[in-house]
């Protein structure tokens, strides 16, 4: 056994999770006609919904790992019946960007949010920007909203997560930890493709159909990569107590993506102050709450919430959260 330690020892010492190389370039963020260029020059394709009549609000829809922008076409035409305009980008290392599979540089996928943020809300004066985000998306959002909270409260009015990704390390189990920690030591460039899981994200079965076709969704994931999603995890979880705005938390009962337990403790860290939060919890609900069979009901209480046209019941949290359903 100690020769076996040895060994591992040895690999890992020659063995390093492997990220995107930070980039020279520094350019003015701008956008194009159907990409966004950040400030180091990278390209980040966008799809755009806009209503037929002046917006009443606007979008920017992050989405989950291993997932781009597509996921929020159904969402986006619901939410152009209620005059939102929403746009939902790729982020950097998905869909159709550049390095595709490979986790970005530390800070960067906040940074192309901060910079998202800036250019629409120069363009869009005296509109509502709402930042909606599913899984990861949700985790990106968390932690970029916990620095700079003055530049946040400036230029947006709140926040939706669906299912965000806060299955941080203090709340896993010790043998998914030292595993990721082993298998990224030693084989980084390995591309597990979970299906042995048998991890039901949705009830929508042609959705999750559709997905398995496109090949712009990453079936086969390198493992640094999900090392990478791990340490955001982390620090979403961690940094859930700084959210400056208001924000809706969205939840299904049946998720069994990210655990209940660490959405619980993320939604008793969270303000009820400034950044008021509220919850709806979905019984029959799943991970992919955006492509579930009751998404429409989803959009409507999202759609609600930033018109202020509805209302939560704390009931929800209770639900949800009460010490016997906690796991």
């Amino acid at each position: 056994m100690w020769i076996v330690g040895i060994l591992v020892l040895l690999m890992s010492a020659c063995s390093q999770p492997r990220t995107q190389p930070p980039s020279q370039v520094h350019v003015e963020p701008h956008l194009e006609r159907s990409s966004y260029v950040t400030s180091d020059g990278y390209r980040l394709p966008f799809r755009r919904y806009v209503p037929p009549h002046r917006a009443k609000a606007l979008v920017v829809a992050l989405h989950g790992f291993n997932d781009y922008s597509i996921a929020f076409d159904g969402m986006c035409k619901a939410f152009v019946t209620h005059r939102i305009e929403c746009i939902a980008y790729d982020q950097r290392g998905f869909g159709e960007t550049r390095l595709r599979g490979l986790w970005p540089p530390e800070g960067r996928l906040q940074l192309d949010l901060k910079g998202w943020v800036g250019v629409l809300s120069d363009s869009r004066p005296g509109v509502p920007i709402f930042l909606v985000g599913e899984s990861m998306g949700g985790a990106v959002i968390l932690t970029a909203l916990s620095r700079d909270a003055s530049y946040w409260q400036k230029h947006i009015a709140g926040v939706i997560l669906m299912a965000p990704a806060v299955w941080a390390r203090e709340t896993q189990p010790w043998y998914l930890r030292w595993s990721l920690w082993l298998a990224v030591h030693t084989f980084p460039d390995w591309k597990p493709t979970g299906q042995s899981l048998g991890v039901l994200a949705s009830d929508n079965i042609e959705a999750l159909r559709a997905m398995r076709r496109d090949p712009l969704v990453i079936k086969a994931t390198r493992i640094d990569t999900v090392f990478g999603l791990t340490n955001l995890m982390d620090e979403a979880l961690a940094l859930s107590d700084r959210l400056p705005v208001d924000g809706l938390v969205l939840y299904g009962a049946k998720d069994e993506v990210i655990p209940k337990s660490p959405i619980c403790k993320m939604l008793r860290r969270m303000p009820t102050g400034a950044g008021q939060t509220d919850f709806i919890y979905y019984p029959n609900g799943y991970h992919m709450l955006s492509r579930d069979l009751q998404a429409e009901s989803v959009f409507r209480d999202s759609a609600e919430w930033m018109l202020k046209t509805r209302t939560t019941d704390e009931s929800h949290l209770n639900q949800a959260c009460s010490s016997n359903e906690q796991g």
